[in-house]
């Protein structure tokens, strides 16, 4: 039986770090990473893709597309691909991916670690070789997260602990399957996707991740406004903007057909998700702005998908509603 190839792709982060007088630093080339993984070549045929050496606190939009052209252009070439990555920006990067990557039938998995390889005591090779098993389980597809022994969908992982190894959670969402020594058990059944996979080129990076604090100012507005076609506002609990802000807003979005400008509502909330409406301070925001709600998307999708959404030049609300509200690798189940 021939061994499934699975390209490496390596980016930096925690995993790849060495210790240095300045701090831990990502310096280990990928040959050296897997050079770890002793019985890797018994398991699958491993090709490895160096394609940057940073910590994840400086990846970007353009490396997410470097990313999804690196796996376009070596899509027809192996059978599943693994990306090692920092954790702290590991969740956005999954979710950039899942709308830059769709309809993959081959599993796209990214891992990383909270120590790094090279330490005596380190979860970076389980990490790792849990996510070779999880690549070479026949059911495998898409973008997910693997860590900590869990399989997580690649728009509901989020990291909520800096230094225990369980680092991720599954927000709003079961995760998909769970690692249990050289078996995958999965929990939630998909089929494999019907049709050719799709790959997007373009992020629009106009985005702004406004969080609501008591007392905010109102002469900040204009000044992202200008500079931003697309404003997230994180709200407290189920959703709503104070009285002393709607004016502004209602300036600095303007008719959506006009300015293109985009309003999305989201929760500072973790679990549960936002519902715009069920108080007054949420019903005057549905009452005098056409805007989407995240309901229970996690931010990182939100940011994403919205870079994603807005590159693609919608003319109508109605249009961009659609596109926001459709299901992507579980990012959300708002009908």
């Amino acid at each position: 039986m021939r061994l499934k190839k699975i390209l490496f792709i390596t980016t930096g982060g925690t995993i790849a770090c060495v210790r240095t007088p300045q701090g831990l630093r990502p310096v280990l080339s990928s040959g050296e990473l897997l050079a770890h993984l002793p019985g890797l070549a018994e398991l699958c045929q491993p090709d490895t893709l160096a394609l940057c050496s940073i910590d994840s606190t400086d990846m970007s939009p353009a490396h997410w597309l470097d990313m999804a052209r690196a796996i376009e252009e070596n899509y027809d070439r192996y059978d599943g691909f693994i990306l090692c990555h920092g954790t702290d920006t590991l969740a956005y990067t999954a979710a950039a991916l899942s709308y830059l990557v769709q309809n993959a039938a081959k599993p796209i998995i990214l891992t990383g670690s909270q120590q790094p390889i090279s330490n005596e005591i380190t979860d970076a090779k389980k990490n790792l070789r849990d996510s070779v098993i999880c690549a070479l389980d026949p059911r495998s597809h898409g973008v997910m997260v693997v860590f900590g022994g869990l399989v997580i969908a690649g728009t509901r992982a989020k990291k909520n602990k800096t230094i225990s190894y369980d680092a991720f959670a599954s927000v709003n969402f079961p995760h998909l399957a769970q690692v249990q020594g050289d078996r995958l058990v999965h929990y939630i059944q998909t089929p494999l996707p019907e049709g050719p996979v799709q790959f997007s080129h373009a992020l629009d990076q106009r985005v702004f991740l406004l969080k609501l604090t008591p007392g905010m100012r109102p002469d900040l507005l204009p000044a992202i406004f200008q500079l931003y076609d697309c404003v997230i506002v994180e709200s407290f609990g189920a959703g709503g903007i104070p009285e002393s802000l709607m004016e502004g807003f209602a300036r600095g979005l303007g008719r959506y057909e006009d300015t293109h400008k985009v309003l999305i509502m989201t929760t500072q909330v973790t679990y549960e998700g936002s519902d715009v409406g069920i108080y007054e301070v949420g019903r005057r925001v549905k009452d005098q702005f056409a805007f989407l709600e995240a309901h229970d998307m996690t931010i990182e999708a939100v940011i994403t998908k919205s870079m994603w959404l807005l590159a693609q030049k919608c003319d109508h609300f109605q249009e961009l509603q659609e596109k926001f509200y459709r299901q992507i690798n579980f990012d959300t189940f708002y009908h």
